[in-house]
């Protein structure tokens, strides 16, 4: 909304400066994380009045039944921060930028809904039963296929509607044709869903989000940018760069959550937060048109997800037998005596050598 102020430049100096996607990316990181601290502790106080509190699990490593009763559900709070922000430093009018919140809006919806049973739905043998997996699964398809069908008959690029660009190697894209389709609904439904394993241990998947954020901002910004997109050879996207507000928000409301999440968390994120994140930085992958990019980008909340695939594919083969100590695997690790802050930095290391491979593909070309 700020932005409009630009349109006054030529009568107060100065607010040029709004017209600028840079500054009003800068201003939304601030703003978000500067809303998110003063909001956090109202948060975690509201959360904790209506029951939205970790229960005891039946499985995960011992040291976690430490974490009864902690806040849940903080994923309310980065999306309701991200969209304050995103509504004061982009453009209204930006149709990636109402298509964001639209998506943000829907599986927060989704992943607090299951998190509301989760916590007040009867327990069955100790468990916490949520959204059962057929109807989630069935809810994330429906809104995936649509968000699918739309940017089909609205391409951010028409000449390369279907195709998706191969990185690390000169202009060259491969066209899917109606696999695409497949392809979108597999990346909304298993990275949603990848980020939601991660969120298991105090600012491991909030930390990951950022720098994946933080990589992701970098390519839509420059498709957005007529001469960067030419002179890197990425798919230019009339546009998009508004995105780039979109990932400050989240960094900003991100790296303010992570003040309460991080080691000993005091607020998860829940499914409320991890779906919708996670499936907005697919949204971005898609319209920046770096599908092929983002499991390297987000190959931590790859390998989490692989890692439970594996774990259960591997006991039902053997009848009983294990690869990990426990999946997902940042819990083996934790399992063989590393400290969970230790295991939390180890991954976000990673996570950050990753976002840099990404990077280079927009030289090593």
């Amino acid at each position: 909304m700020l932005y409009y102020l630009s349109l006054l430049r030529h009568s107060y100096f100065g607010l040029n400066v709004f017209s600028y996607i840079t500054f009003r990316a800068g201003a939304a990181a601030v703003t978000a994380f500067a809303v998110c601290l003063f909001m956090g502790p109202w948060m975690i106080r509201t959360l904790l009045a209506h029951g939205m509190v970790n229960k005891p699990k039946v499985w995960g490593p011992d040291s976690h039944q430490t974490k009864t009763g902690i806040a849940v559900g903080g994923g309310l709070l980065i999306i309701a921060v991200m969209m304050l922000t995103v509504f004061l430093w982009a453009r209204p009018d930006n149709r990636y930028v109402l298509m964001a919140q639209l998506l943000l809006f829907l599986f927060a919806a989704l992943g607090f809904w299951d998190d509301w049973l989760k916590i007040h739905a009867p327990r069955r043998e100790g468990r916490a039963e949520g959204v059962s997996s057929r109807v989630k699964f069935l809810l994330q398809i429906g809104a995936a296929s649509a968000f699918a069908f739309y940017l089909a008959l609205y391409p951010p690029n028409a000449q390369f509607a279907l195709s998706v660009n191969v990185p690390f190697i000169k202009e060259t894209y491969l066209n899917l044709h109606v696999f695409y389709f497949f392809l979108v609904m597999l990346l909304f439904v298993g990275f949603s869903n990848s980020v939601n394993l991660t969120d298991g241990m105090d600012g491991l998947a909030i930390g990951n989000l950022v720098i994946a954020a933080s990589a992701m901002l970098v390519f839509v910004y420059a498709a957005g940018h007529a001469r960067f997109s030419q002179y890197l050879r990425i798919i230019s996207v009339p546009a998009a760069g508004e995105l780039t507000i979109v990932l400050s928000a989240l960094i900003g409301a991100g790296l303010g959550f992570l003040w309460f999440n991080s080691y000993p968390a005091q607020i998860f994120m829940g499914d409320t937060g991890s779906l919708p994140l996670g499936s907005l930085l697919v949204f971005v992958s898609i319209v920046s048109k770096q599908e092929i990019l983002l499991p390297v980008i987000g190959g931590v909340f790859l390998a989490e997800s692989l890692s439970v695939v594996i774990q259960m594919g591997y006991f039902r083969m053997t009848k009983g037998k294990r690869i990990f100590k426990m999946s997902p695997v940042h819990h083996h690790f934790e399992l063989l005596g590393a400290a969970e802050p230790k295991v939390v930095v180890r991954f976000w290391v990673v996570g950050v050598i990753l976002a840099l491979i990404a990077l280079a593909s927009l030289k090593v070309r």
